[in-house]
């Protein structure tokens, strides 16, 4: 049995002495690296690393956020710098609220944890035109990544500013500070054989012009194989132990900068999902072949809020990381990733100094060890690489059982303390509960008007392009022309209509005629370009055709990104007597955004320029909304859920949470996402207003505010499992339990709640994960009892797998059944 009191002394004892430890690079530390790994002060380092970007969440998150990613063991956090919220006007710059990078560095640092700065500026991530500030695009002759003098002259001036600024808060490591690395560029090999010479001129180019700049850390390149023999190049995907050929230098560490979490997301997209199990495997492989440090993308996805996110990607960013957007712990992936640090942590220093070998037992098993002195320090890994066949494995006369695609860990070559396979970290389910406190009270409408031709002053022939129009200051604009039909080219039968059709570039699309809403086109994330036809009722004489252009964000990747185009090209009315009607040319006025923006509707000031009219029947499209609420109970993160409107843009107390699309359904029927994210920061005690503009149809009236959880907690431990890797430590070379090791199930409530239910146990056979589990037809009723008395109304349990005090008064229903034991509680 095992001792709570002496457990809890001992996970204290490791994480104060973590901490001394993690501090110590506060004095300013040499960075160097060798083939091997990363120096720093002269001590080789295995980095864990999890990528958590500071426009994505709150400056009020960020603490629980940091304090988060260090209890799961990482020692290095990972962010881009995000050029176009920076300086969003040439010579303009703001690092105010969710943009202040130096307090989120400094806060890094101050946690005893390192930092990796993606410089970029070229980003990608999702983020809007790849991080490049809109103004970038209308430099005169300028080709985004290439060797230009205008991109180069202005990469460099705002590549000097961060670094200037770095320099001056002394941040950089060996100032002191916690940036021990930091990257130019950003998957550039994707796109360099589009720029053929200018291609490999432009990355030496950048990796020169990055190391004169500072030479203090080391600069990275990620997937950039003719990486400057003065950069590392380092591996991003899913799989980098099998993908990754090494670095470009036999002097260059092995790193891998991008281990996917899960996938982004995009409109219309089913759900995204990586298994705890298989993102441990890949790192564990990682490891295995000379890897020493490894960054999760993400370890915490956070919000897209306002505009920020790219063509089509939702506001929910990388929901599936070990912190998921709300920054809760997405369990089991949280604990089985912190539990493979640990056990890697164990095998430190054979992996650092020893001799590594590998032994090929069979096509599908591996055995690499890391040794020194003899075989006095020594680590194993054991892989299986069958996915569906486990398999047994002697080394140095020991029997191993290997699941099905698993890497045991054997940090002494004796010990197994880790499989990538076997799950000893509790799970946990996400639960959205709609708020007591929270009602949306006071429902009111605001309605745009349609414009014609004549209200719009920007004229020109044929609609122009929507990307150099908006200038990526509004989603929005108007497009519309007038054109006469002569009352014998209308079609003669009352039961045939004319079609208006509208070929666009992308991205989405609103039509009316005469006032009337005809119809909504969009494109998707593949294919932005779309057509909508929609059949009309014309009327003889003068017809005013009014069409609504909409981006979802602009493209963040590809070769030459300043030469992407969007919105109306090609308009006809066909069906006419006359034949079809090309209008496309027909002279059309054109503007800029809605009028709610201009006016700012979604403030507490500007909400007033109109009259609200209250709610009617006819919730039709271009239509804002405002209502109150109260703050919901407690501290638990907040969402809205929107599963009753369509397509629009949030705002709360004035401040933009995004895009929401929930009528775009994917493959499955249902919205990509249905939960919108309001951090509590954003939120007063009374009277928030809430302002949604919904652009084709929905009821308000149906939005819920919700407080989200992960109250409900669960373990699934097998006959194979072995026991947490909590009950070893390294202590003079050698492996030494902490306390006895036993194979068991460990519960613990989050935020200091207690279990208050016992809501399922199996002993046996069971199917379905943590918050749907489905029983077996073998079980034990007395699993029940044994789990309740361990655990109820305590903070957290130990539930021994003993096979003889789980089953039924010591008789076993079905022997010869392998026992899993599964257990699910509720936190109150």
């Amino acid at each position: 049995m095992i001792d709570p009191p002496k457990f809890l002394f001992f996970s204290l004892l490791a994480l104060f002495i973590a901490n001394a430890s993690a501090h110590s690079h506060r004095a300013g530390a040499a960075i160097t690296y060798d083939g091997r790994s990363m120096i720093i002060n002269g001590s080789r380092e295995l980095l864990f690393s999890g990528s958590i970007h500071y426009p994505r969440s709150t400056p009020e998150m960020w603490p629980e956020l940091i304090k988060k990613a260090k209890e799961g063991g990482l020692n290095l956090i990972q962010t881009y710098v995000f050029w176009n919220i920076h300086e969003p006007i040439q010579g303009q710059l703001n690092f105010e609220g969710n943009y202040d990078l130096v307090k989120f560095i400094k806060m890094i640092g101050d946690n005893g944890l390192w930092v990796t700065l993606r410089l970029g500026p070229y980003i990608e991530s999702e983020w809007n035109l790849g991080g490049f500030p809109y103004w970038l695009k209308e430099v005169p002759n300028i080709t985004f990544r290439s060797y230009n003098e205008p991109f180069m002259y202005h990469m460099k001036k705002y590549s000097e500013m961060i670094i200037n600024m770095m320099k001056k808060e002394k941040l950089f490591a060996d100032q002191g500070g916690p940036i021990i690395m930091a990257q130019i560029e950003n998957e550039y090999n994707n796109v360099q054989l589009s720029y053929r010479e200018d291609g490999e001129k432009y990355i030496k180019w950048a990796g020169d012009m990055a190391v004169g700049l500072y030479n203090g850390v080391p600069w990275i390149m990620c997937k950039q194989k003719n990486a400057p023999d003065t950069v590392i190049s380092t591996c991003n995907g899913r799989h980098c132990a099998d993908t990754f050929t090494g670095p470009n230098g036999p002097n260059k560490p092995s790193l891998w900068t991008e281990n996917w979490t899960a996938q982004y997301r995009v409109f219309g997209d089913p759900p995204s999902q990586r298994s705890a199990e298989d993102l441990a495997y890949a790192v564990a492989k990682f490891f295995a072949k000379n890897g020493t440090l490894n960054n999760y993308y993400m370890y915490h996805g956070g919000t897209n809020f306002g505009r920020t996110s790219s063509s089509f990607v939702t506001t929910r960013y990388y929901d599936e990381a070990p912190l998921d957007e709300y920054g809760l712990k997405r369990e089991p992936k949280f604990g089985h990733l912190r539990d493979l640090h640990r056990a890697l942590k164990l095998s430190k220093k054979p992996l650092l100094w020893g001799t590594p070998k590998l032994q090929r037992v069979s096509q599908n098993v591996k055995i690499t060890t890391y040794e020194k002195n003899g075989g006095k320090i020594c680590a194993a890994f054991l892989t299986n690489n069958n996915k569906r066949v486990a398999e047994t494995v002697e080394f140095r006369g020991e029997e191993y059982y290997l699941p099905p695609k698993s890497v045991s860990i054997l940090p002494d070559c004796k010990t197994v303390v880790f499989n990538s396979q076997a799950v000893v970290a509790q799970h946990s389910s996400r639960n959205f509960v709609v708020s007591n406190t929270a009602k949306l009270r006071g429902w009111e409408m605001w309605r745009e008007s349609v414009p014609t031709h004549d209200k719009l002053e920007v004229k020109s022939v044929s609609p122009r392009e929507l990307y150099s129009f908006t200038k990526d200051t509004s989603d929005y604009a108007w497009y519309s022309t007038s054109i006469y039909i002569d009352g014998k080219d209308l079609p003669m039968r009352l039961d045939d209509l004319a079609v208006l059709e509208v070929a666009s570039l992308g991205h989405a699309l609103l039509a009316f005629v005469n006032g009337q809403y005809v119809g909504f086109g969009h494109g998707s994330n593949v294919e932005k370009s779309h057509v909508l036809k929609s059949p009309v009722t014309f009327k003889a004489g003068i017809n005013h055709i009014s069409l609504l252009a909409m981006t979802v964000g602009l493209p963040n990747s590809g070769a030459y990104m300043e030469k992407r185009f969007a919105g109306p090209k090609a308009i006809l009315i066909q069906g006419l007597m006359s034949g079809t009607l090309d209008i496309s040319r027909n002279e059309w006025a054109q503007q800029v955004g809605v009028n709610g923006e201009k006016m700012e509707l979604f403030s507490e000031k500007g909400s007033k320029k109109v009259k609200w009219a209250p709610l009617d029947g006819n919730l039709g499209p271009l239509t804002w909304y405002k209502a109150y609420f109260d703050a919901p109970e407690g501290k638990e993160p907040v969402a809205l859920r929107m599963t009753s409107m369509q397509k629009g843009v949030i705002w709360v107390n004035g401040i933009n949470l995004g895009r929401y699309w929930v009528s775009y359904l994917s493959a499955t029927k249902k919205p990509t996402q249905e939960e919108y994210h309001v951090p509590r920061a954003y939120l007063k005690e009374k009277d928030n207003l809430l302002v949604v503009m919904e652009e084709t149809g929905g009821d308000p009236q149906k939005i819920e505010v919700l407080t989200v959880n992960r109250n409900t907690v669960c373990s699934v431990i097998t006959e194979y499992h072995p026991p947490t890797v909590k009950s070893w430590e390294r202590r003079d070379n050698k492996i030494r339990e902490i306390f006895d090791p036993v194979r068991a199930a460990h519960l613990t409530c989050p935020d200091n709640k207690v279990i208050g239910k016992v809501e399922f146990v199996s002993f046996g056979e069971n199917e379905g994960a943590c918050g749907d589990f489905i029983p077996g037809q073998c079980d034990s009723a007395n699993a029940h009892k044994v789990v309740e008395e361990l655990c109820l109304g305590k903070k957290g349990c130990i539930i021994p797998f003993e096979r003889e005090s789980l089953i039924d008064h010591g008789k076993d229903s079905c022997p010869n059944v392998a026992k899993t034991l599964a257990v699910q509680v509720a936190c109150t």
